[in-house]
């Protein structure tokens, strides 16, 4: 994406002289909506339908020219394309599945899903895998703006390449001149993530990652492979979409001689302030602005596995930001000071001021306990997370919703559900790692809300951590961090109907089962019609399984290697 067609699809938006979103008024948008405006409770009508055809093959890939190996890609890029909306707009994906013996979905990192939960793409939750050779089209509005992803929630594919980037355009807490697009950044190995994730679960440690890429780039140990080039205009500032996409990686990234101004923690709009580098956890987004103010030349952009957030890997993510008219050589730079202490939730102040009731908490907060263990299943030994004592598995032929849907009573125990049934209560909970679970910080993603992350901390929650939480304006964003050996407290309004998958996303340990769902006021969801798109993908993989496909489910049916 070209900053000009940025600005053109901005301003194609904006109908009203007076507020227009320029980069001198960055915090317009349309009459009656600017970056004060709650997105929790009024949206634009934009009457526009954004349409996009996503076709999913096997084939091979080289993104650091160590050599090619097996990847599943959409329409044959890495990472796939773009899906570029305004606020407001309905987005429209056609989704095909051409893999040769794997069932698929799409999830829409961050989108809410206000009033539409089936299209939330969450396999055995919100909907049935698509079969190969079927096609499904995904519908839903961009209730929110900003910067995300979209990745496959099927077993071993979002590692292999079933990834691509989504940007809903919108106001901004601060001007800039040119916006630089979605930055994606990732660890790759050079082994499938079906067998990275089989190593995992066999109980030995997980593989490291033998390189990190920046927008689907970098050189490899042996000097192979290329750097993405980015161009900075001399006194302009620059809007950069930082994505960390990865699967086993907590990042640390910066720019050599600048320091990022951050306008947005994922889909939440914040005061702006500025810093020297951000520690991203996986799913996590940052919109920064990096004014082109030092001399010109060539800078590195450095994206480093995160050592406090226990991540390693072997190679180290390196890009090219270049001055306008400098030599095409590689940078010389140095990084700047300071570095992460610990692995810690960034602090942020949200633009939009929404307070969480405190009186209730302490009756209403709900502990949920985080473990691990060895299993023996078929005299093969395994090892598991579990959340509250229960390991998910799910069904990719019998999503939650299928459930609801034929008026079962009861669910597996194996889908972690938890019913939260009444309307707009605030819940609360308690992500409590437990006793003998390996020292490893998690990346908790919550599927249909922005969390409210109230605090986290090291050791055991008690009554003492209480006067520590902030109910005034917390954080919110969707993707928070549990500390290694330690807690994380999150809430969240039910004002979303839907079956929600809350995990970590660590691809192997959701593969392994630490994710729960919540049902949120189950009568209200919006189920889809009887005989619709919908039922006939469960009836075309249903068919497909009893085709006894080459690859049959092995792991919780979420992993996102």
């Amino acid at each position: 994406m070209t900053p000009k067609t940025d600005l053109v699809v901005r301003q194609d938006a904006v109908s009203s002289p007076i507020c227009i979103n320029s980069p001198t008024s960055r915090n317009c948008w349309a009459p009656g909506f600017d970056i004060n405006t709650n997105v929790y409770t009024k949206t634009p009508t934009t009457a526009q339908t954004k349409s996009f055809d996503l076709s999913i093959t096997n084939t091979t890939c080289n993104p650091d020219g160590n050599g090619a190996r097996v990847c599943m890609l959409i329409n044959n890029q890495y990472p796939g394309p773009t899906i570029t909306a305004n606020w407001g707009d309905t987005i429209r994906v056609t989704l095909r599945n051409k893999l040769q013996h794997n069932g698929t979905s799409i999830h829409w990192h961050g989108i809410r899903q206000v009033g539409t939960n089936p299209q939330d793409g969450a396999n055995g939750i919100t909907e049935c895998a698509l079969a190969p050779g079927d096609v499904k089209t995904y519908q839903f509005r961009a209730t929110e703006y900003g910067t995300s992803w979209y990745h496959s929630h099927f077993s071993g594919q979002y590692g292999d390449g079933v990834v691509g980037s989504i940007v809903v355009n919108g106001p901004a807490s601060a001007n800039y001149d040119i916006d630089l697009g979605p930055y994606q950044l990732t660890d790759w190995y050079y082994i499938t993530a079906f067998q990275a994730g089989a190593r995992a679960a066999l109980g030995g440690a997980p593989p490291q990652g033998n390189n990190i890429l920046v927008n689907g780039k970098n050189k490899n140990a042996n000097g192979g492979g290329s750097y993405d080039v980015r161009n900075l205009t001399p006194g302009k500032k620059h809007r950069l979409r930082l994505i960390n996409t990865s699967v086993d990686t907590q990042l640390r990234v910066s720019l050599d001689g600048h320091a990022f101004q951050v306008i947005s923690t994922d889909f939440v709009p914040v005061q702006p302030f500025t810093t020297n580098w951000l520690l991203m956890g996986i799913g996590q987004r940052y919109d920064v602005i990096i004014t082109a103010n030092q001399t010109s030349g060539n800078y590195w952009l450095r994206a480093e596995a995160e050592g406090n957030c226990q991540s390693s890997n072997a190679g180290v993510g390196r890009s090219i930001f270049r001055y306008t008219g400098a030599s095409a050589t590689n940078p010389t730079s140095n990084p700047l000071t300071g570095t992460p202490t610990s692995c810690f939730n960034q602090d942020a102040t949200p633009v939009v001021a929404l307070n969480v009731p405190s009186a209730a908490f302490t009756q209403q907060a709900q502990t949920l306990p985080v473990a691990f263990g060895p299993v023996t299943v078929n005299g093969q030994n395994l090892v598991l997370w579990t959340v509250s004592g229960s390991s998910m598995v799910i069904d990719w032929a019998k999503p939650t919703l299928k459930y609801i849907a034929e008026n079962n009573a009861s669910y597996p125990s194996s889908y972690n559900i938890i019913n939260v049934p009444q309307a707009n209560q605030w819940t609360y909970w308690i992500v409590q790692q437990a006793a003998g679970a390996p020292p490893i910080a998690h990346p908790i993603h919550l599927h249909g809300h922005d969390a409210y992350l109230l605090g986290s901390g090291t050791g055991t929650f008690s009554a003492a951590n209480i006067p520590q939480l902030k109910f005034t304006n917390p954080v919110r964003r969707d993707v928070a961090m549990l500390p290694a050996s330690g807690w994380l407290v999150l809430a969240y309004p039910s004002d979303n109907p839907g079956a929600w998958l809350m995990h970590c996303h660590i691809a192997f340990h959701v593969s392994m089962g630490l994710s729960v769902q919540f049902l949120e006021r189950k009568s209200e969801i919006n189920l889809p019609a009887p005989g619709s798109e919908w039922y006939q993908t469960c009836t075309k993989f249903q068919n497909y399984l009893n085709s006894k496909p080459v690859y049959p489910q092995e792991d919780s049916g979420l992993r996102k290697l």
